[in-house]
């Protein structure tokens, strides 16, 4: 990892920001987005770029705002990934959005999110705190295989387990489904009965299917290669450069996801998961109004 002193944190407009403290990653996950060309590294993708003054710049930020909000982080780089146990700026920064009273919505893959319980509790009870958790496939084997650095599916269904006994909301990405790899029924309906099991308030799903740009689809391929010999061809042929990659079974296997999430009383449409993560409370609102006034 390398460190630098950033211009800034926060990204977005008045009443919705998000934030990155790190750039790269360091869990290995084959089919990561984030290696695409687009974004530009100009660093190996696992040589983390940590902006070591983070906090400070958060801080600078928020307490100059005057109206609060909901505060995203997670989308680009997992705040937990392997450095944070031992640099804390994650924890640093969540201390921050705290002391100054705004909302969080935060997104990993990682266990080590339980280090932080006490401070996602604290958050949740003064404004709302929302921890989304990726789940790509029941079956831990494959698990270790797709997404090899970092904890497995029944230990991130545990961590579900632990938020909804703290009162902590959760929504879950259900994404990406890899055609020919983890696109089965089976698979939908195992994790989809654990988010009902564990009170999950809504499921992401973009289409079952996955992305590949440039650069994300170079590593992709070099893993079915080690991994599943044989399906780099099958996808060349199939899908040859397309951007969206979707599973032969998509159609099935959305209408299938549908009706377990409206059964389990779930939100299922990217829109309302969204419109939940970052609605601020309703007595935060009012109060700015009264201030106004």
């Amino acid at each position: 990892m390398h460190f630098v002193d950033a211009k800034g944190l926060l990204t977005g407009k008045s009443g919705q920001y998000g934030m990155n403290i790190y750039r790269g990653c360091t869990h290995g996950c084959i089919y990561c987005d984030s290696r695409s060309a687009c974004y530009q590294f100009t660093h190996p993708f696992e040589d983390i770029e940590v902006k070591q003054n983070a906090p400070e710049l958060l801080e600078k930020a928020l307490k100059s705002k005057r109206k609060k909000c909901m505060i995203g982080t997670g989308s680009m780089s997992d705040p937990y990934m392997h450095c944070e146990e031992e640099l804390r700026l994650t924890r640093k920064c969540l201390e921050i959005i705290s002391k100054y009273e705004f909302g969080l919505a935060i997104q990993t893959k990682s266990d080590r999110i339980l280090q932080d319980i006490d401070l996602l509790e604290e958050i949740n009870r003064k404004t709302k705190c929302v921890v989304q958790i990726t789940l790509t496939t029941y079956d831990d084997e494959l698990c270790s295989i797709i997404e090899p650095n970092v904890c497995n599916t029944k230990r991130r269904i545990e961590v579900l387990e632990e938020m909804q006994k703290r009162g902590i909301p959760t929504i879950v990405w259900l994404t990406p489904i890899l055609p020919f790899i983890n696109d089965t029924e089976e698979n939908i309906t195992s994790i989809l009965n654990e988010c009902a099991r564990v009170g999950v308030k809504g499921v992401m799903n973009f289409g079952m299917g996955v992305t590949l740009r440039t650069g994300d689809r170079e590593y992709y391929y070099a893993a079915l290669d080690k991994h599943f010999p044989g399906l780099k061809e099958k996808y060349k042929k199939k899908y040859g450069y397309a951007y969206e990659v979707p599973s032969p079974h998509a159609k099935k296997l959305w209408f299938l996801f549908r009706d377990i999430c409206i059964e389990n009383g779930m939100l299922y449409k990217p829109s309302d998961c969204f419109n939940y993560l970052y609605e601020f409370p309703d007595k935060y609102t009012q109060m700015e109004l009264f201030d106004i006034m």
